[in-house]
């Protein structure tokens, strides 16, 4: 019997919580799996060991990890097969696997460009767009962001796109919207490379009143999570419609 676990980041918000449940109700709709589960790496529960059991004791001999995370960081590449590892051995009669972090792709990018197009009805020439990511040390990420920076401009016709970090990466949110808008002739449209909302959106919003008291005229677009596309993305990786060459974990 086939299982899905579809792993969160977990967030100390009960709204970002609230908003990740929401989420995986509309995409289990459209996963054809008897067991589905959600759970978190941190902060919310249930966390990954009580996911992962659940989905045991329902009878699942086959487990598809699903992460809900944007890009291959370190989360991807440690934490959650270190957080795997104990389950797999002590339960050896399961198969499991683990599908891919999303990626750069066509889907969410078109997805970016309509959730702007939402937020700014229509966009001028002279706007300008700051995309905000979550933020690593790690390379891989710093180029992914260079490349979805390249897709937005290429589907928005907006010349002065740039990008800034809410941690571990330069140039911080707080500098790279105060650039911005110092520069900006007219409307500056922020863009939270985020699925879900949480304490990090919290600090973004905080510091786009703050602008928008000063006179700079700041929007700011949903979050990923609350375009249908990137359901279809999840929903698609749980029936294995991509990522055919998902890991098998051992």
């Amino acid at each position: 019997m086939k299982a899905v676990l579809y792993i969160g980041h977990g967030t100390r918000s009960k709204k970002g919580a609230a908003e990740a449940n929401i989420f995986i109700a509309s995409v289990m709709k459209k996963v054809d799996a008897p067991i589905q589960k959600l759970c978190f790496l941190e902060l919310t529960e249930p966390d990954i060991e009580a996911g992962f059991e659940y989905c045991v004791q329902e009878g699942a001999e086959e487990i598809v990890i699903v992460p809900l995370f944007l890009l291959s960081a370190g989360h991807i590449k440690q934490d959650i097969p270190e957080k795997l590892a104990p389950l797999i051995g002590e339960y050896l009669g399961t198969n499991v696997r683990m599908e891919d972090p999303f990626g750069v792709q066509d889907s969410i990018l078109d997805a970016i460009a309509e959730l702007v197009t939402a937020e700014a009805h229509s966009v001028r020439s002279d706007d300008s767009l700051l995309i905000v990511g979550r933020g690593s040390s790690d390379p891989s990420i710093l180029r992914a962001f260079d490349s979805i920076k390249r897709g937005i401009c290429q589907r928005l016709g907006v010349k002065n796109v740039q990008l800034c970090y809410l941690a571990a990466a330069a140039p911080s949110f707080k500098d790279g919207l105060d650039s911005i808008c110092n520069e900006a002739s007219g409307r500056v449209i922020v863009i939270p490379y985020l699925l879900f909302s949480g304490l990090l959106l919290s600090e973004v919003i905080r510091e786009i009143n703050k602008k928008i008291k000063m006179g700079c005229s700041v929007k700011l677009t949903d979050t990923l999570g609350r375009h249908g596309a990137i359901q279809n993305l999840v929903a698609e990786k749980a029936n294995g419609e991509v990522n055919v060459s998902a890991a098998v974990i051992h």
